[in-house]
């Protein structure tokens, strides 16, 4: 008569941000008589906690301390843009600035990159979301300037900002 032996390991890592993982491998064996079953389980045992302490290392996804909690509406976070090589990242003008510069880019069919240069130019950084209130205010009437369905011309005028600046 065959003798079924089963064989489960399991481990659990705790993870930062109240997360963890766990990993588990459970395993029949058939033993043909009892002599040995104090040997096959500890075979086994060894077999499955190697096993499962190799893949139990990549442990994928991690949250940060902040995953999971709802903001509430005084604390809602501001809008962020989205580029493929970067993460969110939250923009430091207003909301409604960051909507229009957004529009503008969109309606007249400017490339993304034209307008960091442009605020590379204007500002010393063609990192949009880090633009101020003040800066993303300046970035506005020159995009309307150039861009704008109003005064769209071939040929852009010199910039006020650069007028100035003489």
């Amino acid at each position: 008569m065959a003798v079924k032996l089963v064989a489960n390991y399991s481990k659990r890592l705790g993870l930062p941000g109240y997360s963890s993982h766990q990993f588990s491998v459970t395993v029949e064996s058939e033993l043909h008589n009892t002599d040995n079953v104090s040997i096959e389980a500890a075979r086994l045992y060894k077999t499955l906690q190697m096993a499962v302490d190799k893949e139990i290392q990549s442990t994928g996804f991690v949250p940060d301390e902040a995953y999971g909690i709802n903001p509430t509406a005084s604390t809602a976070p501001k809008l962020t843009v989205t580029r493929r090589d970067e993460p969110e990242r939250p923009w430091r003008a207003s909301d409604k600035q960051r909507e229009l510069i957004l529009k503008l880019v969109h309606d007249s069919a400017v490339d993304m990159a034209t307008v960091e240069e442009l605020a590379l130019e204007m500002f010393d950084t063609g990192d949009l979301p880090s633009l101020n209130k003040i800066q993303a205010s300046g970035l506005i009437d020159e995009l309307l300037t150039r861009y704008g369905k109003k005064n769209r011309r071939e040929t852009a005028p010199t910039p006020a900002w650069k007028a100035r600046a003489r």
